[in-house]
Formats: C-alpha cells, structure tokens, sequence
C-alpha cells in the first residue's frame, strides 16, 4: 500500500476547493485548482485500451478548459512497457523525467540548532513560501502567475499543511504536506538556492515528521527528484518504487 501511495500521491490525499478527482478502473485522473495543474495516475489497461484511455482523458480535460496533462506512469503501472507505447504516441518527458518512490517510517535526524522550521502561520509566510518553491522548481511565468493569482483562496481553502525553516529570520526553505490514514504525502520540498547545503532541508523534514507522528501516522510518504532523491536517501528514505513523467500537450481539438 505505501508503494502505491507513493508512486500516486495525488490519487490518495485529500482535495482541496476546485480539485477533481476521476477514478476509473483503468486509470485516476487528477485535477487542481489551477488548469495547467492535471495528472494521469495508477493506470491499469491492456495495450489495445491505450489509445481509448488517451481520447478519453483527453475529452475530460478538454470539457473543463484543459490542454494538457501530465502522466506519472508508476513502476506498477500495467502494461509493463506503458511508458513506450505513450512515447510513441506522441507524448513527450517532462522537465522532470524519472523520480523514485520513497518512504520513511524512522524519525530523521535532529537538525542544526540554528535552522528554525514550523508550519507556517501567516498569508505573508504562505506567501513566501509558495514562492521558494516556485523558484526552486523552476515554474513557468505562466505557471508562477497562475499560482500567484489562486495564493488567497489557497490559503484559506487548502486542505494541506505548509511548513517552512528560517535561517537568520529569512524563509529559506519550504514544503507541503498531506494527511492519510497511513502516513503524511510530502510534496514540493524545496530550499532557495542561496541557503543549500545548511541543513535547511533537514529542518524541514524534522519538522513534517513530528507533525506525522502527532497525527498518529508515523510515516512519510513522498518521490525523490534527481535533485531530492539524495538527500533523503541519505537520510533514511526507503526506495519502494520510480515514477516515470510524461507530458501530453493535446490543445482544444484534434482538427
């Protein structure tokens, strides 16, 4: 189970406001608040459903003024060699390609004294937040402005939890976090680029642990990029899968 939690997070954690969840028997098709922000998930399919998966995903999508979506194709997705067979029908890799499923269910090591990280308790620190993660992550003008415009309903609405690490009173780091029944979904870890390599992500960690094991779920869920993959294996993160992102840019019609 924590395998495919972690492969297909967005499949299993809680929605937020203007969130949609589709969930069929050959696949999951998630959907955020903003229209850029859409996955396919947990597919299950013969080769000869491919192409009708595709058109159907494809017509949601459309129906709701959405263009494109991406596909984390999961290492128990079916068919075994999915990942070709989308390839070859024209979708493209994601500017993240490939990340690992990961889970810890130790406590992390302490982090520097000097590093304070909590959740975050104002609109100014959501704020700041968010944007950390925007540059870390390298997001689009389009995709920045988007977010930027949805941060005061997202902050009053959301459903997940952000925390955050300080280093000499500056907001250096970010990260959001899920509840489940069997854990806590890390999503969007993320440090500035100036304060790498002082334990701010470290910090950060610590601290989604501790709010896991107040929920009772001493567990932390989450997938490691090629840039996050390291480190939290490095501390103590467990690989259970990988994930495979593609990206299908399909515009408002075939003709």
């Amino acid at each position: 189970m924590l395998r495919e939690i972690a492969e297909y997070p967005n499949s299993f954690g809680p929605l937020g406001p203007n969130s949609e969840r589709i969930e069929t028997d050959r696949y999951t098709l998630c959907m955020g608040p903003g229209k850029t922000w859409n996955t396919v998930q947990r597919q299950r399919m013969r080769h000869d459903e491919i192409d009708d998966v595709l058109d159907e995903t494809r017509s949601l999508l459309r129906e709701r003024d959405r263009t494109k979506t991406q596909w984390e194709v999961g290492s128990s997705a079916e068919p075994a060699d999915l990942v070709e067979q989308l390839l070859e029908r024209g979708l493209i890799w994601d500017k993240e390609p490939y990340a690992v499923a990961l889970v810890l269910t130790a406590e992390p090591a302490a982090p520097p004294p000097e590093i304070v990280a909590r959740r975050v308790e104002t609109f100014d620190e959501f704020a700041a937040a968010n944007a950390v993660q925007w540059v870390a992550f390298g997001a689009t003008e389009e995709e920045i402005e988007e977010s930027r415009a949805l941060l005061p309903k997202t902050w009053q609405d959301t459903v997940t939890v952000m925390h955050a690490a300080w280093l000499d009173d500056e907001l250096v780091a970010a990260g959001t976090s899920a509840p489940t029944e069997h854990g806590l979904l890390l999503y969007g870890g993320a440090t500035a680029p100036h304060a790498r390599g002082r334990g701010a992500y470290r910090a950060l960690l610590h601290a989604r642990w501790q709010e896991a094991v107040a929920n009772g779920t001493p567990a932390l869920i989450t997938q490691g990029g090629s840039m996050s993959r390291p480190i939290l294996e490095r501390l103590g993160f467990e690989r259970v899968g990988e994930i495979h992102m593609l990206l299908d840019e399909f515009g408002e019609s075939d003709a």
